[in-house]
């Protein structure tokens, strides 16, 4: 590969390494603080924060690299906002699907009780995911599998 062809910004396992840890570290502060908010104890909204953050960054590492495989292979390359918007909704519904029935029992509520907690989270997390993901590849570069040429 010529040098014109090669991948730039921060790749590989790096960067999902440091793409996870920013991500997630804002998120528990984020989420702890909207469960507050939304009438939850401190203490249950920290553990809570902790345990959906800990549950994200597995369902982060496995949507990332799944939508990176599938990116790769798509003829247009780079990310538009109907990707950015796909990714966000793709990465937030999923991990709705697992932090609903988990929401519910921590915190002892009903599954429509949790579900309209997470909608409270989904709007901001989906928010904050395209913007996050906006910022972090105009910091870092985009990744290798949406970049043109490569």
């Amino acid at each position: 590969m010529s040098a014109s062809h090669q991948a730039t910004g921060l790749q590989g396992p790096w960067r999902r390494v440091i793409y996870v840890t920013i991500y997630e570290i804002i998120a528990i502060i984020a989420s702890g603080l909207l469960f507050i908010v939304i009438g939850q104890q401190p203490g249950e909204s920290g553990v809570m924060a902790v345990a959906a953050s800990v549950i994200a960054v597995l369902w982060n590492v496995s949507f990332n690299a799944a939508f990176e495989w599938w990116e790769a292979r798509q003829s247009v390359k780079g990310r538009s906002v109907a990707r950015r918007v796909a990714h966000a909704i793709g990465f937030e519904g999923g991990l709705a699907l697992i932090l609903i029935p988990l929401m519910a029992w921590w915190f002892e509520v009903t599954l429509w009780q949790a579900l309209v907690m997470e909608g409270a989270l989904v709007v901001f997390f989906l928010v904050y995911t395209y913007v996050f993901n906006w910022g972090f590849d105009h910091f870092f570069g985009l990744p290798a599998s949406a970049q043109a040429g490569v």
